[in-house]
């Protein structure tokens, strides 16, 4: 493996230098991931409640697809940053190929498949016609581009476990001016391009990936960073491609869990109404910006518990794991009390409708001060993925959310007035326990002896 510039360095030197170096680009990438949801969701506001709904419940079922998605990168990270760490180049290389061809399979079967049960899903989730009209075509065009969305991950994954998370921060920021470009044209059509309504969205948002991972792709062939992956790399190796997957199918357990509960508590906020559904599908908008640094300390912990346990360095993975988690508790403690005090003018920047901002106002009262527990959630439970350990997570993800917020989704709403305030409280229960379970097993330190 080729030397690089000491801001690679992860197994020696400031950790705090380390883990600010890979978290900001981390976070603006997350943050910019998440922005191009956003704009379609601030231009589809344009053509109504109806149309915000649609993409509300059809995101709620893209996100079923990012179990294998996460769970890929999980086993990605793991791998490529082990190997960096054990200074074994080809090994990440190779690592790196297999995680893209399985990305790139995955990818698109699941997504060809996916889009023939648009309608249908849609309307399982308790959609009325309207809204499954207008959403259905949106949500089969997001899944039949999806396939780019797995190679996008995954490619900044295996960059990101090397230490390099500012060429996959520049992809992101191409990929959201692009969409912020197409979405007037392809929504209203302007000059040469027709107008499209919501279905433009989801045209912008699938053409930006595709740039956007063509950018990543092309930075790990030309070896640009620490990784070259060659054309031969992503030949299938069945013994390496199934250690991938064991480290990944677990964290696939675990986010397929949160998009089926996902999916679950939609069905349940949907039984109150097309109101409380644009109302939730705003506030969960807001809430995943509100985590987005967490995902990115979390990424950055894993990055840096992976390198340095194949370096041998167990303190100093230790170590990293609870800095990346006591900064990002911090800075969530600050952004959770700006988006209550202005949680009004937040939700009213997405819809005019009254009744919409004030249940949107209670969503994000209630649940953000509780973000703080999912700190602990998520980035103590990215450091153990780093190091293979995805088991347990998975465990404890499924007993909060299915033991725990989905039943009390279903039973506090007929105790609360508003209902759907119960609702809220529900997630944020749920989101408390979560947190606490993983920094409990955390502690244990099993994921201490974790082999890849």
């Amino acid at each position: 493996m080729r030397p690089l510039p000491d801001a690679y360095e992860l197994t020696s030197g400031s950790l705090i230098k380390g883990l600010m170096r890979l978290s900001g680009p981390l976070l603006l990438s997350a943050l910019l991931q998440n922005a191009q949801s956003l704009i379609d969701l601030f231009w589809v506001g344009r053509l109504g409640s109806i149309a915000v709904a649609g993409v509300a419940l059809s995101a709620t079922v893209f996100m079923l697809l990012f179990p294998m998605i996460m769970g890929l990168t999980a086993g990605t990270v793991a791998m490529v940053a082990r190997m960096t760490g054990a200074g074994d180049g080809e090994g990440a290389n190779r690592a790196a190929g297999q995680s893209l061809m399985l990305s790139l399979i995955l990818g698109g079967i699941t997504g060809m498949v996916c889009s023939l049960f648009s309608e249908p899903v849609l309307r399982l989730l308790g959609a009325d016609a309207q809204v499954v009209r207008m959403g259905a075509p949106y949500l089969r065009i997001l899944l039949l581009g999806s396939f780019s969305v797995f190679l996008l991950f995954t490619a900044n994954a295996a960059l990101q476990a090397v230490g390099d998370t500012v060429r996959p921060m520049w992809s992101m920021i191409l990929a959201n001016v692009l969409n912020l470009i197409l979405d007037p044209l392809l929504i209203f059509g302007f000059g040469p391009f027709p107008e499209m309504g919501i279905e433009g969205a989801a045209w912008a948002t699938v053409f930006s990936q595709v740039v956007a991972c063509a950018v990543s792709i092309h930075l790990m062939k030309t070896g640009k960073s620490r990784l070259k992956v060659q054309a031969h790399h992503w030949k299938l190796d069945w013994a390496l491609s199934w250690r991938i997957l064991r480290i990944g199918v677990p964290g696939s357990g675990q986010m397929l869990s949160r998009g089926l509960m996902a999916a679950a508590f939609m069905r349940i906020v949907a039984q109150y109404g097309t109101v409380a559904l644009a109302a939730y599908g705003i506030g969960m908008r807001f809430h995943m910006i509100l985590l987005m640094p967490a995902f990115a300390f979390g990424n950055a912990a894993a990055t840096l518990v992976g390198q340095n346990m194949g370096a041998g360095q167990l303190d100093r993975a230790r170590a990293a794991a609870w800095l990346a988690t006591a900064i990002d508790a911090g800075l969530m403690i600050l952004c959770s009390i700006a988006v209550a005090i202005w949680a009004g003018p937040l939700v009213s920047f997405f819809s005019s409708d009254p009744a919409v901002i004030a249940v949107g106002v209670k969503f994000l009262r209630i649940v953000t001060p509780f973000a703080v527990f999912a700190t602990l959630g998520i980035v103590l439970g990215r450091a153990m993925n780093g190091a293979g350990e995805t088991l347990m997570p998975m465990i404890l993800t499924v007993v909060s959310l299915w033991g725990l917020q989905v039943p009390l989704g279903l039973w506090l709403p007929h105790h609360w007035h508003p209902a759907t305030s119960g609702i809220w409280w529900a997630n944020a229960l749920a989101m408390m326990a979560h947190g606490i379970l993983i920094m409990l097993w955390f502690l244990k330190g099993h994921w201490q002896r974790q082999r890849v």
